[in-house]
């Protein structure tokens, strides 16, 4: 089970030592804190450890915590419990979510699966805890490439849930998959307008971008 770890405390906290009394409960919970690249830099001072989600899931398994606490999104935590399942994970806000795996509801997917039976399913570890379970293999963005040009070419691809990810695979590999027409919030914000005209102002600089961005971004991508 993921609990909840909101407290719905309504006094004022402002005469508490915050840091002090979080540094306690870990100690009394033999608890262990964990945040997501994506936290306020406050969050990530008080972390254990700070990571994308799968690493800090292993790193977590790796400790001697009866407790993990998930500064991160739902299937997050629900990585974290998979890979530690005698462990109790806590995460502030059950309603924390993430816009690509709530893009891909489970009834859907299945559904998805079910219309190209002969299909091996390729997802993408930013999912539900369900979907994952109607998948044949997770991946993550730094092995899916590895992994995709290990599937026989005769052997049809599904993919899923980031289309743009996806795509990248593809152009890489030159392997055909069928996509799930999913993204990321967060990633689609990133527009190559904004890009050229970063490029324009600072025209020696490298692009660093995450093959979940749109294609229209990862061209100018070095």
């Amino acid at each position: 089970m993921i609990a909840s770890a909101q407290l719905g405390i309504q006094a004022s906290l402002s005469h508490l030592d915050l840091e002090g009394e979080i540094a306690r409960l870990k100690r009394e919970m033999n608890a262990v804190v964990l945040a997501h690249y994506y936290q306020d830099s406050e969050i990530q001072d008080l972390a254990d450890f700070v990571g994308d989600s799968l690493q800090l899931s292993q790193q977590a398994a790796s400790t001697t915590a009866d407790v993990i606490v998930f500064a991160g999104v739902l299937f997050m935590a629900e990585t974290a419990k998979i890979l530690n399942p005698g462990k109790l994970v806590l995460l502030p806000d059950l309603n924390a979510g993430c816009s690509l795996a709530d893009g891909c509801p489970a009834t859907l997917f299945k559904a998805f699966r079910e219309r190209y039976p002969d299909h091996v399913a390729i997802t993408y570890i930013n999912c539900s805890a369900e979907v994952k379970a109607l998948s044949d293999i997770i991946c993550t963005s730094s092995n899916a490439e590895k992994i995709v040009r290990q599937i026989p070419p005769e052997q049809p691809i599904l993919f899923a849930p980031d289309q743009h990810l996806g795509r990248f695979i593809m152009k890489k590999t030159g392997r055909e998959m069928k996509l799930w027409p999913g993204s990321c919030m967060v990633h689609e914000m990133f527009s190559e307008k904004s890009l050229v005209q970063m490029k324009e102002r600072h025209p020696n600089a490298l692009v660093l971008a995450h093959p979940e961005c749109a294609d229209s971004v990862l061209r100018h991508a070095d």
